[in-house]
């Protein structure tokens, strides 16, 4: 399955979106709402009806001053969940850095696994090359769980996003990991910073971020802090900073758009590439 492969009829490649379901009772944007298998089911049956072509269940939340959860206890807030999608044939990526959960998560049919500290352990790749998973290697700041409050240099960022990359990816690699099955994310807002700097800069070099590693990129600006920093709006407000964010990542070529509100994006990808159409056309 390529499904990030979406030509428009003037040769745009629409992103695949991956809509994002938060078992949690803390996540930032929508912590409790989706914490019970028939409320997350509900809700990933909704956005992959509203065009998701790839649903991503988070069993912990990421964000500053989130409750650590354990990898017993994100399997248990996954199983039912993950087993219906798959049985339904809906693509799941899983949103975890524990092995354990990662083993789960593989065993049950998941088609990607999304590690927020980009797969740092070489002895567990032997065992992740057999999964037959593909891996999306996200760099960060911090690497050692959920995300905290650091203020970071953005031409610092940048380097270390492209030596991160480089290294694990070559890492990945020579382990046996084909390249087909690797799509790598920058990472943004709290994962880089406190500040929207590096962000802003992430985002606005992904060509170049292209271009360097030639492998699918992911990102995930959907109602992240250096939007709301940026406009002053809270997580409720912060709806058309996302989507302007998303629309400069779908126009920069970005491959995956993970996303809170896929309709919204659909929509307004659908009246791009139409513009686009009639630009084209010589209206």
């Amino acid at each position: 399955m390529d499904e990030h492969a979406h030509p428009s009829p003037v040769g745009i490649r629409r992103p695949s979106l991956v809509g994002i379901v938060n078992i949690t009772a803390d996540s930032f944007s929508d912590g409790n709402r989706f914490l019970s298998p028939t409320a997350a089911l509900a809700h990933a049956h909704r956005l992959h009806s509203e065009g998701a072509d790839v649903i991503e269940l988070g069993p912990a939340a990421s964000s500053p001053g989130a409750e650590k959860v354990t990898a017993a206890e994100e399997v248990r807030r996954l199983a039912d969940v993950i087993d219906q999608l798959v049985a339904d044939g809906i693509a799941v990526s899983v949103d975890s850095y524990r092995p354990a959960t990662q083993r789960f998560a593989a065993a049950r049919g998941a088609t990607y696994l999304n590690d927020i500290q980009g797969f740092d352990d070489p002895a567990r790749y032997e065992e992740l090359a057999d999964t037959g998973c593909r891996l999306v290697v996200m760099h960060s700041v911090q690497r050692h769980g959920p995300a905290t409050k650091v203020r970071t240099d953005p031409t610092v960022v940048c380097r270390g996003i492209d030596e991160f990359l480089a290294d694990r990816l070559a890492a990945l690699e020579a382990a046996g990991i084909g390249r087909d099955r690797l799509v790598i994310d920058p990472g943004l807002g709290y994962f880089l910073g406190s500040s929207p700097e590096p962000s802003l800069r992430t985002l606005a070099g992904l060509e170049r971020l292209k271009a360097r590693f030639d492998v699918p990129v992911l990102v995930s600006p959907s109602r992240k802090s250096f939007l709301r920093t940026l406009t002053g709006s809270d997580v409720s407000g912060i709806g058309p900073a996302t989507l302007a964010a998303e629309l400069y990542a779908a126009r920069s070529g970005a491959d995956y758009i993970r996303t809170h509100d896929v309709a919204a994006l659909r929509d307004a990808l659908t009246v791009f590439e139409a513009l686009e159409s009639a630009k084209e056309s010589g209206w």
